[in-house]
């Protein structure tokens, strides 16, 4: 078993959050992890991509090589497509469909949207609707996160464990809304495959 996962969007999105997830999940059920970020998160709205590496052999390089990438995982369209060329040949997308427009240039929707959607394996979802339908739009990482499980490498309730481990201190109502999250996102998932 092998994953190899690119995390993208932007500063205050949760895309660190989701790292922690998978890595606790990974780390709980004895799989090797790596991982390395890049982040501009000393400006909200920045910049942020994180490689995770998951497998049941010890890994060398936390750093994922070009085409080798098995999922992008993100939460902002267009920082999905900037990691295109470390997707592999059967790699996923999974992103949500909704900009996060922190440039002033940032091209048409529709152009970003068509872009994902040329990539044989990529799903769109609007993970901001979703996440208010569960009662909290400050879990739509934790939505993506559901959608993206059919392509982790790792059980469903690895993920679910680590949710309850990581937002314990938080209290119930907060674990139980993540997993709330976690479930609606691959609810959704099933059903967002492009045409």
């Amino acid at each position: 078993m092998k994953t190899d996962i690119i995390l993208s969007g932007v500063g205050g999105q949760g895309i660190l959050s989701i790292a922690t997830i998978i890595g606790e999940a990974a780390l709980k059920n004895n799989l090797y992890m790596k991982q390395s970020e890049v982040h501009g998160m000393s400006q909200r709205g920045g910049d942020v991509q994180s490689n995770l590496r998951i497998s049941d052999a010890p890994i060398s390089s936390d750093l994922i090589p070009l085409k080798k990438c098995d999922l992008i995982l993100s939460l902002e369209p267009m920082e999905a497509l900037r990691y295109l060329p470390y997707l592999s040949e059967n790699g996923w997308i999974v992103t949500s469909s909704a900009p996060f427009k922190n440039i002033p240039n940032y091209p048409e929707d529709s152009d970003v949207i068509n872009e994902v959607k040329k990539v044989k394996n990529s799903v769109l979802i609007d993970v901001e609707a979703i996440a208010k339908e569960v009662g909290n739009t400050r879990c739509s990482n934790i939505v993506l996160l559901g959608a993206a499980l059919p392509y982790l490498g790792i059980p469903a309730e690895y993920i679910e464990d680590a949710i309850k481990t990581i937002f314990a201190r938080k209290g119930e109502e907060i674990v139980n809304m993540n997993l709330a999250a976690l479930n609606a996102g691959r609810g959704e998932s099933i059903n967002r495959f492009h045409d």
